[in-house]
């Protein structure tokens, strides 16, 4: 009997042995089984090829004895370009082999979002490999791996101490690898504005002439390397191995860096808006359609955005008119002088950034429970508010959003840019809680990571900006209708935020399509929003080194509120708010094309149950 019962069991794994073998040969031999197999495995490919994201999302740090990634570093490579273009074509080739007829509805909708993905992607690797600046003054790789380094590799025990040691002993490499493509860029003659020089020279003299004990990297690491639980010897010699790696690799990788910059700067490009590169016309168009998922042109985004700003600014001077402010004066003009007023500004005192800290994460709390109602399902995931880094906060934006880790060993994180008093006017604290919070990012990135439903691909695969930022500016429009902001100075935050938006979808397409000057452009968002002079600055120069995606929060609002409306016509008082929000979430991060499908079959489905 126990023969018999081994010998079944033998066959059992022989015969589970041979079909994973089957399954793994045709996973990445043939044509995988389905859609959702083949896209699966291309996103784990890229996860295990890109070190950082297997650090990000935290999953796989329980085996990184066998991954080793969190020792690792993506060190770019000269024929890393011709690799993707090959890989792209190949992907477009095996998901055209999936007849619509074999797929079910989801797999359909899953198809056309990663054809539209890897088209866009395609078509701007083999046209425009160069348009884009990897050393920029908010997101270049400067800042990026320091970011990687300081906020998202875990230190929890020795080997991750060790770990991170590596990781920092390959950064000369890493600069190495993107001072490749520098060249490369110089060779086709693309160059930032003069302004991208000065910022990011200043940028990487910081990180150079930090005293070791001072550097970001060295006082973060050893922050962690003091909460364990380790013998002084251990201790001293992590902190002798962190110095060393600062000084040998560090350091004369930011210097390689610097020196690019301060060679090519006499080459500055005298024009900001990219027009002015090769084929840039085109280039814009192509970044329009991948920013916002729509087919819309230039000039119809511009209109949108001028109709936007005279709706928004409108129903502001309504709200200041009734406060008792001047009605002879313009609504930029009068929330300039709120961003003076020091009833609305916190005292600069050395404890200011832990006190708004604070006042961010009670109206996250109070925000949660709020909306509550207007959901089906709250995230589980939690937030909590961070300063941004001192050594970023001079460039960086106003706010921003980092998504928890899936194994919940971190929550996601709302960074609040506290550098000067006149970035955090009181009135405008609650929009901004509502944008990168709850119920805006936090609530849509987590709702999403969190959904079981969803293939890999649809939770991790693509994402776009039109709909994550779209909805979180949605959000904030939810927030005033569940009445989060009662009182006349919160609202004005809101459509301050809103118009601000607007205002994006006209310096953007004026910069870059309408040939406006930077200068050009701050005065008119100055001129519209009442922004301070530091936010107005920061914002305009970020578009110019990112051109396209501040198009997306506003162009996707609209098609969200366009639905709701749409749904709401449709359905009368059989409308379910709760619903909506489902057809909008439920689906991932997809294009706005698929959202629209989406809250049309909603709406089939809630005529026909009333039929």
């Amino acid at each position: 009997m126990l023969k018999r019962f081994f010998k079944a069991v033998g066959l059992i794994i022989v015969f589970g042995i041979s079909v994973c073998s089957l399954y793994i040969a045709n996973l990445f031999l043939m044509k995988p089984l389905s859609i959702d197999h083949y896209l699966g495995k291309n996103l784990i490919v890229g996860l295990v090829d890109s070190p950082e994201a297997m650090t990000y999302l935290g999953l796989f740090d329980g085996i990184n004895w066998l991954t080793k990634h969190n020792s690792r570093l993506s060190i770019p490579e000269v024929d890393d370009l011709e690799e993707d273009i090959k890989d792209s074509k190949k992907s477009l080739k095996m998901l055209n082999k999936y007849s619509d007829k074999s797929l079910t509805a989801n797999q359909k909708i899953t198809k056309s979002i990663a054809l539209f993905d890897i088209e866009n992607g395609l078509k701007e690797m083999e046209k425009f490999p160069y348009h884009d600046f990897p050393l920029n003054q908010i997101g270049g790789i400067h800042l990026n791996t320091i970011e990687v380094m300081s906020d998202m590799h875990p230190v929890r025990n020795i080997s991750e101490a060790e770990d991170f040691i590596k990781r920092t002993n390959l950064i000369k490499d890493v600069y190495a690898g993107v001072l490749d493509g520098l060249e490369l860029q110089a060779e086709a003659g693309i160059y930032p504005p003069e302004f991208v020089f000065d910022h990011v020279i200043k940028q990487l003299n910081e990180f150079i002439d930090y005293d070791t004990e001072d550097h970001p990297l060295y006082t973060q690491f050893i922050k962690k390397v003091d909460e364990l639980d380790i013998s002084s010897n251990k201790s001293k010699s992590l902190k002798s191995d962190i110095e060393q790696s600062i000084k040998e690799s560090v350091t004369p990788g930011f210097e390689l860096l610097r020196n690019f910059m301060v060679k090519t700067k006499e080459k500055a490009n005298p024009n900001d808006g990219v027009w002015s590169q090769p084929n840039g016309d085109e280039f814009y168009e192509l970044r329009i359609r991948s920013f916002t998922t729509t087919n819309y042109s230039p000039e119809q985004i511009h209109q949108m955005g001028l109709s936007e700003v005279a709706r928004i600014s409108t129903r502001m001077k309504e709200i200041l008119v009734s406060l008792g402010y001047d009605s002879e004066k313009s609504v930029g003009t009068i929330m300039n002088e709120l961003n003076e007023d020091s009833s609305f500004l916190y005292a600069d005192t050395p404890d200011r950034k832990e006190i708004v800290v604070q006042d961010y994460m009670d109206m996250v709390n109070e925000a949660t429970e709020a909306i509550s109602s207007y959901f089906h399902t709250m995230p589980k995931a939690k937030v909590i508010v961070k300063a941004v880094p001192e050594y970023s906060e001079k460039t960086a934006a106003g706010g921003y959003y980092q998504s928890p880790a899936l194994d919940g060993s971190r929550p996601g994180v709302f960074y609040a840019n506290l550098y000067d008093i006149k970035q955090t006017p009181k009135y405008s604290m609650k929009t901004l809680t509502y944008h990168e919070a709850t119920p805006g990012h936090h609530h849509q990135i987590a709702h999403s990571l969190e959904n079981e439903s969803l293939t890999l691909y649809r939770r991790f695969g693509y994402g776009t900006s039109a709909f994550s930022e779209g909805w979180a500016l949605y959000a904030e429009r939810l927030a005033l209708e569940a009445g989060l902001a009662p009182d006349p100075y919160d609202e004005l935050g809101i459509l301050q935020s809103e118009i601000f938006r607007a205002v994006r979808l006209v310096v953007d397409t004026g910069m870059h399509y309408k040939k406006w000057t930077r200068e050009e452009a701050i005065d008119y968002m100055k001129s519209q929003t009442g922004m301070s002079d530091t936010e107005c600055r920061v914002e305009i120069e970020r578009y110019i080194v990112w051109p396209g995606q501040a198009l997306s929060y506003k162009v996707g609002m609209l098609k969200i509120l366009e639905l709701r409306e749409k749904a709401m016509n449709a359905l009368g008082d059989s409308f379910n708010i709760k619903d909506f929000h489902s057809a909008v979430l439920d689906y991932g991060n997809p294009p706005l094309f698929i959202v629209e499908q989406m809250v049309d079959e909603m709406i089939e489905e809630g005529l026909n149950s009333n039929n």
